[in-house]
């Protein structure tokens, strides 16, 4: 079954076509990362215009590199939730367009469910039972998946995600968007012990995150250093912090895993991609006798071909869409 898949949730239009959920035979993204990055982030009203004004070419490249023709396709996917509601739109509708036009089955996909699927891409043994950490820029979960479309929250972050609090730091440290990748390279090169950062937990939940707290502390250490005159070493702090936010979701992770006697282990997501926070599961899991999987890092960030995946899963659950799709903002990725 070839899906024509299409993501337009943030700043990055996407196409792809995918087989059977796991073969990609095409994926084509145009990012706006440079046009946002002069505001130090996304600017949902440009997102949205630009979506438009990619998403024709994006679409036909997706075909053209798959071989395929429109009519070739068997269905159709889209990222319907959550997301910036006005980049939504762009993707839902050119979706349903297609779909009535061609008569081909829309299946309604949820992006963060996609994330987890970018996994199923890379690790062709993987199938669900497992727990996932899903860490992004707007999102950071602990999931149990229990089967392709049925899933369970363990823990979610009470305030910021993890990818919010890296951006928001490194946009602090003057470091150009998007700032959680400029981070990890420079952290690279620094102490990671050079500053004591707070570790927040939550009280009474112990698979919860907060990051609202040690992002300011880090916030205000830099405003502080920068009133006396001073100047912090940017390579020690990025170090530190990377570390203090990796070890909260780390430590939360294997905690779940123990208490809910997982032994497969998933990570999905932006954040995915952050190299201590690969490196030092790889070491835990190894250590604990866990098996982990991981996406490609060219799958952590937004893609489409993530959507055809979680999409073919979606189609065999019985999960199509009718002509009255709508764009969500906000929708857990529970729902039913």
């Amino acid at each position: 079954m070839k899906i024509l898949a299409i993501e337009s949730s943030c700043d990055e239009t996407a196409a792809a076509v995918v087989e059977d959920g796991r073969k990609v035979l095409s994926s084509v993204i145009a990012t706006q990362v440079a046009e946002h990055r002069k505001y130090g982030g996304v600017v949902p009203e440009i997102a949205s215009r630009r979506h438009a004004e990619n998403i024709v070419p994006v679409v036909k490249q997706a075909l053209i590199d798959a071989d395929i023709t429109l009519e070739q396709a068997d269905a159709i996917a889209v990222t319907h939730a959550p997301g910036l509601i006005g980049a939504l739109l762009v993707g839902v509708n050119f979706a349903k367009g297609l779909s009535l036009a061609t008569g081909k089955p829309l299946i309604p996909t949820h992006h963060l469910r996609s994330h987890i699927a970018s996994n199923y891409i890379s690790n062709k043994e993987l199938k669900p039972p497992f727990l996932c950490l899903v860490v992004s820029g707007g999102h950071s979960h602990i999931v149990m998946v229990e089967d392709y479309t049925k899933m369970r929250i363990i823990g979610k972050t009470r305030d910021d995600a993890a990818g919010e609090a890296f951006d928001k730091a490194a946009r602090t440290m003057g470091m150009p968007y998007p700032g959680g990748i400029e981070l990890d390279k420079i952290a690279e090169e620094g102490d990671p012990n050079a500053f004591k950062l707070p570790h927040p937990v939550v009280n009474g939940s112990p698979y919860d995150f907060s990051f609202s707290g040690l992002k300011t502390a880090v916030i205000n250490l830099i405003h502080n250093a920068s009133q006396k005159g001073e100047t912090l070493p940017v390579a020690d702090l990025s170090a530190s912090f990377r570390k203090a936010v990796v070890d909260c979701l780390t430590d939360n992770f294997l905690k779940a895993a123990k208490d809910f006697n997982a032994k497969t282990l998933v990570i999905a997501g932006g954040v995915s991609a952050n190299s201590l926070l690969r490196k030092n599961l790889e070491m835990l899991c190894k250590q604990s006798n866990l098996q982990l999987f991981m996406p490609d890092k060219s799958l952590c960030g937004d893609n489409a071909a993530m959507v055809g995946s979680q999409g073919y899963y979606e189609f065999l659950s019985g999960n199509i869409a009718k002509a009255d799709l709508n764009a969500v903002a906000t929708l857990p990725i529970d729902y039913r």
